[in-house]
């Protein structure tokens, strides 16, 4: 049987899917039944927020098993992790109505050039046959889906499995290793008809396979198992498992699948495009005393603790302080091998997504796109003295965080906490006070509104001030008018004879501008144009900022004469959600005063559509959580400011007593 095996070389996997499928079960099975133990695991109440980082051997090898979080809100956490490990497990129900959960896990997969494999848990749970729960799966996958096994059923139970591969039939045994029996006679037919079309999803890829099959040649089962290896590592099937963690059922022959079929971590090192030796980043993590941990794959061969590193901006860096990892526990070690996991202290540059390279500096080859922030909060100290060490904390989380954004909103001068959704942000605050001790208050990011005016005045700016000495003065005549939506700002000099000396113009510009920073309504002022006609000066008390005050004086004054218009920001969203969907966001949209501009199918997803609309910013704020509960969870979007709207009646009337409500 070919084998992708190495001697002294550990294999990295990962363990995805969706919340509720088993996930973290599977990986805790996966780790008894290595260790000799029944490999039964119920299913782990809760939900996972961190990728985690298991160790296990079995029959002689090491693997380093990569769970990651299943939960929309905190997928990005092993995004950088995915594309450093030689093969993903992706953990599926039985129930073929949350068969669409998996796509996004396939496709992400698919798109970083991941082997993979579909492990169909609580087998037990199942309402039909294998074969039409596949139908529903395969749609959810651009990829063929190649079943290994097929299920022996007894009473309307899964009692074992023909392994169609090796030909022969296992039955499970509780807390035992599955016994090996003759196939039994009633499946026979089936098992030759499920094993035949097995054959031709691989004779697709192997034109000597297909040659064989139409001659009826009973292909060499070496050959089989060459191919499912070969197809399986050049991602052009993903082979079909199943199982129960709860009973332990499928979970060996699992690790058996695993042991011979996952590929070398040299195909991980040049889908990352690393030459030689080296380490890739896949998880950043501050860890108290410890300080900076990366957590890293180690490729090419094993990394020694006083190994020299290339780091991705060119700079050297030595290889100190290594630590083995499994679960919570961290413990140093001198050496790492080839295709282990490992943390490495003291690399306070790096990031995640770096490669460490030992031959100078190379160039990472990931080409994903960093998740959208879809929720926001607005976040304050609650004691001043804490600021200092919010900014420090917050650098640390992000850091830590690839789903976590800080924005500093020069509008509404907040600090916005941006990322995956409402539980994801209460987890970074759950952080935030319990390991750095930073209590912050919270509320809904403001709504960046601005003002404009209705119409066209002169006015004249004057301030006049006697002090003792010298006084101040300053005079002008300014033209206020409207300026078409998204012009900004122009202001015009037509002072002619000197009326105003031309080195104090600048300051009248400068007092017109300050004066726009608050409007009637309570907002900045735009899509204005300002001309300078006229004024006058004072040969002693006139100044530069005299003619500020001027300036001032008048935009004030013309700005209560011009009548204000409120304008909000409209942002367009790009929705992306299954088709069935559509309608449901469609109305959704409408009930928070967007509008549909268009959708069509999302290119490469198979029964998705891309929906693009206009919503306005306050609507934004838990738009996502109103898309998840329509989704069952998948949909989600990207926003960008796309224009200013005049906003008038009840609404206008709602936020500018909001707006005087605050300032009372």
């Amino acid at each position: 049987m070919p084998t992708s095996k190495s001697a002294n070389i550990v294999r990295a996997i990962a363990v995805v899917g969706p919340t509720g499928a088993g996930k973290t079960a599977l990986t805790q099975a996966l780790a008894s039944a290595a260790s000799g133990g029944s490999g039964a695991v119920p299913n782990a109440a809760g939900q996972s927020t961190e990728t985690q980082f298991t160790a296990i051997d079995f029959m002689g090898d090491h693997y380093a098993l990569i769970d990651a979080p299943g939960a929309v809100d905190f997928l990005a956490d092993a995004d950088f992790a995915l594309p450093a490990v030689d093969l993903a497990i992706v953990v599926a129900d039985p129930d073929p109505d949350k068969a669409m959960l998996v796509q996004p896990f396939l496709k992400v997969l698919e798109e970083m050039g991941v082997p993979r494999l579909l492990f169909v848990n609580k087998i037990d749970q199942a309402r039909g046959r294998i074969r039409d729960l596949l139908q529903e799966l395969q749609p959810v996958s651009t990829t063929p889906l190649v079943a290994r096994q097929i299920p022996i059923w007894k009473d309307d139970k899964v009692s074992g499995f023909v392994d169609l591969a090796l030909e022969r039939a296992f039955l499970y045994q509780q807390g035992k290793p599955s016994q090996v029996i003759d196939i039994p006679g009633d499946i026979a037919e089936r098992e030759t008809e499920a094993r035949f079309h097995m054959m031709e999803q691989l004779a697709d890829f192997d034109d000597t396979l297909m040659e064989q099959l139409l001659s009826d040649v009973t292909p060499d089962r070496d050959i089989v198992f060459a191919d499912l290896v070969r197809e399986m590592r050049e991602g052009l099937i993903v082979p079909v498992f199943f199982g129960c963690t709860a009973q332990g059922n499928g979970v060996r022959r699992l690790l058996k699948a695993l042991r011979h079929d996952t590929p070398a971590p040299s195909y991980a090192a040049a889908r990352l495009g690393l030459e030689g030796n080296g380490a890739y980043v896949m998880k950043i993590s501050h860890a108290g005393q410890a300080g900076k941990l990366a957590y890293t794959r180690v490729f090419g061969g094993a990394l020694n603790d006083s190994d020299q590193l290339t780091l991705s901006d060119g700079a050297p860096q030595r290889a100190a302080a290594l630590f083995s990892v499994n679960g919570a526990q961290v413990k140093k070690v001198s050496r790492v091998p080839e295709g282990d996991v490992a943390a490495i202290g003291k690399l306070d540059p790096v990031a995640a997504g770096d490669l460490l390279a030992s031959n100078g500096k190379q160039e990472i080859k990931l080409s994903f796109k960093k998740r959208y922030p879809v929720y926001q909060l607005a976040i304050a100290t609650k004691d001043r003295k804490d600021d200092v060490r919010l900014s420090g904390a917050l650098q640390k989380l992000v850091d830590e965080d690839p789903g976590l954004e800080i924005k500093h909103d020069q509008t509404t001068h907040e600090i916005l906490l941006q990322g995956q959704g409402e539980p994801h942000l209460r987890s970074v605050l759950d952080r935030l006070k319990s390991r750095f001790g930073v209590d912050v208050s919270t509320a809904p990011p403001q709504t960046p509104y601005q003002e404009s005016i209705r119409k066209p005045v002169e006015v004249r700016g004057r301030h006049k001030k006697q002090t003792g000495g010298h006084g101040q003065f300053g005079d002008c005549v300014i033209q206020v008018k409207p300026l078409p939506r998204g012009s900004g700002f122009e202001f015009v000099d037509k002072i002619t004879g000197g009326a105003i000396p031309r080195q104090w113009i600048p300051a009248v510009e400068a007092g017109v501008r300050d004066a726009m920073q608050k409007g009637s309504i309570g907002f900045p002022v735009v899509d204005v144009s300002v001309t300078l006609i006229d004024g006058s000066f004072h040969a002693v008390d006139s100044s530069e900022h005299s003619f500020q005050q001027a300036g001032r004086i008048g935009m004030q004054e013309a700005m209560a004469q011009c009548g204000s218009v409120l304008l909000e920001p409209i942002e367009k969203l790009t929705i992306y959600t299954p088709n069935w969907g559509t309608p449901k966001i469609n109305s959704a949209v409408s009930a928070h005063n967007g509008q549909i501009l268009g959708f069509e199918a999302r290119d490469g997803w198979q029964g998705w559509d891309k929906v693009d609309v206009y919503l306005p910013h306050a609507e934004r704020q838990n738009f996502i959580i109103e898309l998840r509960s329509l989704t069952q969870g998948l949909a989600t979007f990207e926003a960008e400011f796309d224009h200013m709207v005049e906003v008038s009646g009840r609404r206008a009337e709602d936020v500018a007593k909001k707006v005087q409500a605050s300032a009372a």
